[in-house]
C-alpha cells in the first residue's frame, strides 16, 4: 500500500508518497496560501501531482494546530487559514481518497515509533523543538490525545512565573526559553550587556539558526545562549520524565539539527533535575532518526490505518 503523508505548515506544504517500509518515494513542495479556499486548492493540487505518478490509496495531513478528536476537522491553527474547518471531508470529496488529519507532533511521533528513534518503546514522548515546542505521547504505540484532542501541550507549561510573554496569552511558557525563537531572544538579551562582544552584534537579524551557526564558531554570546537553552531543555525534560516516566524521549524539530551543541549539557541537567535522581531508571534521550520527514512518514502511516477501515468517498 502506498499512501501520501503531508505536512501542512505555515510557510510551506510538503508531501510525500510513502511505502509500507516508511520509505519516501517522491516529494512535492509548494508555498502555503493565506486564504482558506486557496489553501484547500494547494493541498488538492499537491495530492493530485503525487497521485498522478503513484497509485496511492489514502492521504494523511499533518497540521500544526488543534485537530478534532475524530481527526476530520481543524479547530484552530495559528499559522493557517482553517478555523473550525471540515478539512478531511472537503479534501476527500475532491480527490476521491480517504483523508485523515493529525496534529503535526503526533504524526512525527508515530513516524519515529514505527520506523525511527522510538521504535518499540512502551511509553515514548516526542518533543519537537522549532519555532516553538510541539509534543506527543505514545503509550504502547497509541497516541494519547486527551479528552478533547489537544494533549499534550508541553510547550506551554509555565516554567518561569510572570516570565517572557507567549503568543498563547500566558507568560513564562517553556517554549519561550527553549526553542529557536527563545534562542534568538536570549542572544539579544545577552548582547544588551555593555561588555558583550559577538559577531551577532553586527547581524541585521538574529535567528535561532544564526545563533547556532555562531556557536559552532565559538562565539561567546552564542555559546552562552546555547548553554541557557540547554539548561531550560534539561529542566523541561525532567518535568516530562516526572509526569510520564517514559522509556524514550525523542527530540525532533529544526533545533535538533544542532543537537551536538546542547545535547550533552541538556542531558546532564535533565538527569540532575528529575525526582529521585540517581535512584531510578532514566528515559533514553534520542535525536529523531527521520529528521524533517518524520511528520510526513507518520501522517502516511496514520492514513494507511485509516484507509483500512474507511470506504473512499464517491
Amino acid at each position: 500500500m502506498l499512501t501520501i503523508g503531508m505536512d501542512v505548515g505555515g510557510t510551506s506544504i510538503r508531501a510525500g508518497v510513502v511505502d509500507e517500509h516508511g520509505a519516501v518515494l517522491r516529494l512535492e513542495r509548494t508555498d502555503t496560501p493565506g486564504e482558506e479556499r486557496a489553501l484547500d486548492d494547494a493541498v488538492v493540487a499537491t495530492i493530485a501531482a503525487l497521485a498522478d505518478v503513484h497509485p496511492v490509496e489514502s492521504v494523511g495531513l499533518s497540521v500544526a494546530g488543534f485537530v478534532a478528536q475524530d481527526r476530520s476537522s481543524v479547530r484552530f491553527a495559528p499559522h493557517l487559514a482553517w478555523r473550525q474547518a471540515s478539512v478531511a471531508d472537503r479534501i476527500a470529496q475532491r480527490v476521491g481518497l480517504p483523508v485523515v488529519l493529525e496534529h503535526d507532533a503526533n504524526a512525527a511521533a508515530v513516524g519515529e515509533y514505527r520506523f525511527g528513534a522510538a521504535r518499540g518503546a512502551a511509553i515514548a514522548v516526542l518533543v519537537a523543538v522549532g519555532t516553538g515546542i510541539g509534543a506527543a505521547l505514545l503509550i504502547d504505540g497509541r497516541l494519547f490525545r486527551g479528552a478533547f484532542g489537544v494533549a499534550p501541550e508541553l510547550g506551554h507549561l509555565t516554567v518561569v512565573p510572570d516570565g517572557r510573554p507567549c503568543p498563547c496569552g500566558k507568560k513564562g511558557c517553556w517554549e519561550r526559553y527553549c526553542s529557536g525563537t527563545a534562542l534568538a531572544a536570549t542572544a539579544r538579551e545577552l548582547l544588551a550587556a555593555p561588555t558583550a562582544r559577538s559577531e551577532l552584534s553586527t547581524a541585521t537579524a538574529i535567528t535561532g539558526r544564526s545563533v547556532a551557526e555562531a556557536a559552532r564558531r565559538g562565539d561567546p554570546v552564542a555559546t552562552a545562549a546555547m548553554a541557557d537553552f540547554a539548561h531550560w531543555l534539561g529542566n523541561g525534560l525532567s518535568l516530562v520524565a516526572d509526569a510520564y516516566d517514559p522509556a524514550v524521549i525523542v527530540l525532533g524539530g529544526g533545533v535538533s539539527e544542532s543537537a551536538e551543541l546542547f545535547l550533552e549539557q541538556a542531558d546532564a541537567r535533565y538527569l540532575a533535575s528529575i525526582t529521585g535522581a540517581g535512584f531510578r531508571p532514566r528515559a533514553q534521550l534520542k535525536v529523531a532518526a527521520l529528521g524533517d520527514l518524520a511528520g510526513i512518514v507518520g501522517a502516511a502511516v496514520l492514513a494507511a490505518e485509516h484507509a483500512a477501515v474507511t470506504v473512499p468517498p464517491g
